[in-house]
């Protein structure tokens, strides 16, 4: 299967949108309601652990540069104008937002160039997320609950380490299957 999966001439399911508009849309529309779906899912204070960030890397891996860029301005401007698709997170999360959708739009950047073909390539390009998003949400977090740095990190990042991990592995190894999967309905 790992093999199979590294074999694909597929790096993003862009190509398979081509230059319609509506398949461009639909794309980014799917993307967005999935990511408000799985932004539902949280737990703690005062940043909770939600299922954000494996979207976002999976918008990143499997849209593309443009589309998951395109997906998370529209996910954000969603959210911005009072949809449900941000859980109730208060202040401190605005950073982490921001990070989502430069994350994303490197992790497509990456992907469109090939970086993402090989397993290496992947866990590089979604670890290069991660580490945008938590940058920019600390960094927030710390100015907009007034705490130093180190505390900011205990707050903002360390607790996350483990289970972003984990999120990390999941979106390379689902981004991969829906890439194949993609390909092989292009086929058909």
């Amino acid at each position: 299967m790992t093999t199979s999966l590294l074999n694909s001439s597929l790096t993003t399911i862009a190509p398979l949108a081509g230059a319609s508009i509506a398949k461009q849309a639909t794309i980014v529309v799917i993307g967005t309601i999935g990511l408000a779906a799985l932004s539902q899912v949280a737990v703690g204070y005062p940043v909770p652990t939600t299922l954000q960030t494996l979207g976002v890397m999976l918008i990143g891996l499997t849209f593309g540069f443009r589309l998951a860029t395109a997906t998370l301005v529209a996910y954000l401007a969603g959210g911005a104008a009072g949809l449900p698709f941000f859980a109730p997170f208060g202040a401190g999360t605005s950073g982490y937002l921001v990070g989502f959708l430069v994350a994303a739009a490197l992790i497509g950047f990456l992907a469109d160039r090939g970086f993402t073909r090989s397993w290496a390539g992947t866990i590089a390009a979604l670890f290069a997320g991660e580490v945008v998003i938590f940058a920019l949400g600390v960094v927030w977090l710390s100015h907009a609950f007034n705490m130093s740095a180190s505390e900011a990190i205990a707050a903002g990042l360390t607790p996350f380490i483990v289970v972003d991990a984990i999120k990390l592995a999941l979106a390379a190894l689902i981004g991969k299957g829906v890439l194949k999967g993609a390909e092989h309905f292009a086929k058909l």
